[in-house]
Formats: structure tokens, C-alpha cells, sequence
């Protein structure tokens, strides 16, 4: 990349959010441990570094530091929350817990002129989460803002290129938040914003012909939009050396695998080679209930059937993977502090040491969106790259409890009905993600006269623009109503519809 922005990690729940608004801004950034060597991070030569929040206090046992070398190289620095406390702190500042504490919107007056606020109003509406501050600095440093409660709400130090923040610019809360971002990445980094996605797919597909070389790469094809993007990068950066294999798990929704196979080998003639495991995977779940069990069952056998084909196969020495950057972040800590591990991800370690595969990820840094900006650019059609995106382990954590196939027929009858409604009633671009779970709860109701006592379906619809935050949609009724009624008189095994009204955090999208 021609240009880089390196944001430190110091744990805080916003880190993607940083990243996704720097993107957005047409500058190529990564997310990097506060830990990194710092003269490794200095020789990427970076245009600029942003310290992320953290929950942690600079002046706690153990709190997580910089090399002050970093504040010092002549890079401009952003300090973020916990970023600026820290930055403040190096520099000679002094933190401490604050009287009143910050949680919520509240007002900012800026007051001081500066290139950071350039063309913003003096009074702007800002996003705190903190429970300590800056209480005071040296001469060094110019305060450039204040709130109710904060005296040194934003400041900039006079002779390094260091500047504070003691607000959420990156979150929504804060509307101009994305204005403050573009001037420090533009008028004090001196940005020129060359990141696209049309360079990115040159770049990329010259890089895989090199990587590549003669030598043959296999992609492990679920039919998602992440995968679809890999296969047809692949194919169409070295052609006929890529060969695809398919693992119908029994995990897939209703019509998938006919789907996946229809479209890669009959229409875009890639070497696809579909496996039949449905039977196998049952097997290997009967009885597990555990979300995170059921993740390693899962992957551990698709790494067992994966090698049983892939072994066959001359002449491969790569392996390639749909990996986003959100499954990287959410799979590990970043550093081993307070962000703390979501979920596990299928698709993240782990498979080419099994297999002695060298791995190929060219999605490992981008966003959804961004991926989906790929897949346009690159003609793959509408169908694929708008299909609702889905777990690796695909039904087995939205069918909460025992797995068997009737309990996943069931599910699958009602999610096709939620999607149906959903694109019916041409909501399918506004929502994130729109499906059903299948929930181990039986309950009474009443059907022609007579009792039941069957399971419950839980629709979840959400909006949101990365993934990484979510909120729960606001449905007309009538399609609501619709979605309901259609589940309980269509699905048989179902009594009773229920709306998951839980935005992420503290929830997540998916139930497990």
C-alpha cells in the first residue's frame, strides 16, 4: 500500500470502528498490538498512528504502554481516550480519575484554532466513555477543547506532532466525527487518500500470480460472499491451477448446496469438487450443545474431510481462505489485555499447519462492505454478493440445543420464510443480516382447538454498516406479522414466533 495509518490496540471495543472510518475515508489502515516492535512499526513508515481507547488507567499496575520513541519520530500521533491519557502521560501530562465521570453524549466547545478542528463549528455534540482524564499538562501543550466536565477535552502538544482526544470521534454518537478524522488525516498526515478497491484487486491479483507461480491452490468454498470473492479473485488471477472443494455440511440453508454448485461449476466453470458429508457431521454433533463445542466439531471434522480430498490433489501447495479482518480481531485478543475473545472463528487458524498448506487469505485486512465492493467490481452477480452473510458453522449455532435433522428442517423452513418476506417486501438492502433461530424452549399453544407443546423460532433482523456493532431493526409490523403468522402455520414443529429486539453489544448477531 502506498500509504499507512497504524492504529495501536489498548483494548478498547471501537478499535474496527477506528479502522472502518479511516477506510472510509480512502486511507489504507491496519489495527497492530500496542506492543509492536516499534522500529518494525516505524519501518512500514506510517503517514500517521492513532492510540486507541482502552478500559484499562494509565497509571494502573500493568497498564498496557508505547515506546515513546513512537511520540517522538515526527509521525503524527492521534491519542484516542485512553490513546491521549497515555500520550499526555508520556509527555510529561499527569492522569487522574475523574471528579465527574463521562458516559454519554455532552457537548464540546472548542478554543482553540486549530487544524484538527478546521472547519467545524466552535460547539459540537460528542460521544464520551471515560472515568478518567487529563487533569493537567505542561507548557508543552496547547489546550484545544473543553466540556462541562473536562477541562482538557482535546489538546495538541507544540513541538511534536501529538494531539489528544478525550471523545469518540469514530462512533456515530459523535456526527462530526468523521470531519475530525479526515482533518488529521489529511491536513496533519498529509494523506492523499489512494486507497480503492479497484487498485486493491490489481495489486492483489499481480500479487497471487507471483506468489503463486506454476505451483496449484486449493479454496475451501462455502458459497458465502466471503469465499465466492476468494474463488473468483483466484480465478481470475491463475485460472485452471485453482481447484475448489466444497463441504456440504448438512449445516446449510434451504437450496445452498444445489446453489453453490449450479453457480461456481456450471456457470463459472471453476474446478469445483462437491463433497456429500451430511451424514458424517450429524454423527460427530449428536448430543453437543455447547455453542463454542459445536464450532470445534465442526471445524475440527471439516479439517478431517478437507485433507481426505485435498490429499488426492497434485501439484497444490496453497491454501485459500475467505478471512476478514473482523474474524482476525474477534478470534484473539489483541494483545492478551482486556479485549477480549468473542467467539471463535472456523476459518482462523489452525488448517494449513494440519494440512502443510501455505496460506493464502488475500480478504485478511478488509470489511464486509469492502469485500462486497470486490465482488461488484469483479462481476459476481447480485445473488451471491448480497446473499445474507453466514457463520462457518452454519446452522449448528442458530439451532440452539440438540442437532438433529429434524430440528434443522425446521429451522431451515423458517429462515427461507424470514427471507422471503424480507426481500418480498424490499428490505433485504437495508438490513445487515435477517434470519431465524431455532430456540430449545417448548412452550404451550393452541391449534384447531387443541394444545400443543412445541418449539419456538426467534427472528433476528439487524442494521448495521460493519458487523462489528449492530442494531436490532425496526420491522414494519405488517411484515412482522406476515414473517410470524407464515412460521407458525407453514412450519410444523412450531408454536410460537418471538423478535430478538437485542442490538450488539451486548448482544451479538448471531445466538451462539
Amino acid at each position: 500500500m502506498s500509504e499507512l495509518v497504524a492504529i495501536l490496540d489498548f483494548g478498547s471495543q471501537y478499535n474496527q470502528l477506528i479502522a472502518r472510518r479511516v477506510r472510509e475515508l480512502n486511507v489504507y489502515c491496519e489495527i497492530f498490538p500496542f506492543n509492536t516492535d516499534p522500529d518494525a512499526l516505524l519501518a512500514r513508515k506510517p503517514r500517521g498512528i492513532i492510540l486507541s481507547g482502552g478500559p484499562m488507567s494509565v497509571y494502573a499496575e500493568g497498564a498496557p504502554r508505547i515506546d515513546v520513541r513512537l511520540l517522538r519520530a515526527g509521525i503524527p500521533v492521534l491519542g484516542i481516550c485512553y490513546g491521549m491519557q497515555l500520550g499526555c502521560d508520556l509527555l510529561g501530562g499527569q492522569v487522574k480519575g475523574s471528579p465527574a465521570r463521562e458516559y454519554g453524549a455532552s457537548k464540546l466547545q472548542v478554543t482553540a484554532p486549530d487544524s484538527l478542528f478546521e472547519g467545524l463549528p466552535q460547539e459540537l455534540d460528542v460521544w464520551n466513555s471515560h472515568g478518567d482524564q487529563v487533569s493537567s499538562v505542561s507548557g508543552d501543550f496547547v489546550p484545544l477543547a473543553k466540556t462541562e466536565n473536562t477541562q482538557l477535552a482535546a489538546v495538541r502538544h507544540k513541538t511534536l506532532p501529538f494531539y489528544g482526544v478525550q471523545f469518540h470521534p469514530e462512533v456515530a454518537h459523535t456526527p462530526r466525527g468523521s470531519d475530525l478524522l479526515r482533518n488529521f488525516l489529511y491536513k496533519i498526515c498529509r494523506c492523499e487518500g489512494t486507497w480503492r478497491v479497484a487498485d486493491y484487486i490489481e495489486s492483489t491479483t499481480a500479487a497471487l500470480q507471483r506468489q503463486v507461480g506454476e505451483r496449484g491452490v486449493v479454496c475451501a468454498l462455502s458459497g458465502g460472499v466471503d469465499s465466492s470473492v476468494v474463488a473468483l479473485l483466484l480465478h481470475r488471477a491463475i485460472g485452471p491451477k485453482l481447484t475448489c472443494i466444497f463441504v456440504d455440511n448438512g449445516l446449510l440453508r434451504k437450496g445452498e448446496a444445489d446453489q453453490v454448485v449450479q453457480t461456481f461449476r456450471d456457470h463459472y466453470h471453476i474446478n469445483l469438487r462437491p463433497v456429500d458429508a451430511r451424514k458424517r457431521f450429524l454423527e460427530r454433533l449428536a448430543g453437543v450443545t455447547d455453542p463454542e463445542e459445536k464450532r470445534k466439531a465442526i471445524g475440527h471434522l471439516f479439517i478431517e474431510i478437507f485433507e481426505e480430498h485435498a490429499k488426492d490433489l497434485k501439484g497444490i501447495e496453497f491454501l485459500a481462505q475467505g478471512t476478514l479482518y473482523p474474524d482476525v480481531i474477534e478470534s484473539v485478543s489483541a494483545w492478551g489485555g482486556p479485549t477480549a475473545k468473542i467467539k471463535s472463528h472456523h476459518n482462523v487458524g489452525g488448517l494449513p499447519e494440519k494440512l502443510g498448506f501455505k496460506l493464502i487469505e488475500p480478504l485478511r485486512f478488509l470489511f464486509k462492505d469492502e469485500v462486497r465492493k470486490i465482488g461488484t467490481a469483479i462481476g459476481l452477480p447480485d445473488a451471491i454478493l448480497w446473499r445474507q452473510p453466514f457463520p462457518g458453522p452454519g446452522l449448528a449455532v442458530r439451532c440452539l440445543g440438540d442437532l438433529t435433522e429434524e430440528r434443522l428442517n425446521v429451522l431451515r423452513e423458517a429462515d427461507s420464510i424470514v427471507t422471503a418476506e424480507i426481500e418480498a417486501a424490499g428490505l433485504s438492502r437495508s438490513l445487515w443480516q435477517y434470519f431465524a433461530a431455532l430456540l430449545p424452549v417448548r412452550s404451550v399453544g393452541v391449534m384447531g382447538d387443541e394444545r400443543t407443546y412445541q418449539e419456538c423460532i426467534a427472528i433476528r433482523c439487524v442494521t448495521s454498516t460493519d458487523g462489528m456493532t449492530a442494531d436490532w431493526a425496526r420491522l414494519p409490523h405488517d411484515v412482522l406479522a406476515r414473517i410470524a403468522s407464515r412460521i407458525v402455520n407453514e412450519v410444523k414443529g412450531v408454536n410460537r414466533a418471538v423478535y430478538d429486539v437485542s442490538s450488539k453489544p451486548p448482544g451479538t448477531i448471531e445466538w451462539e
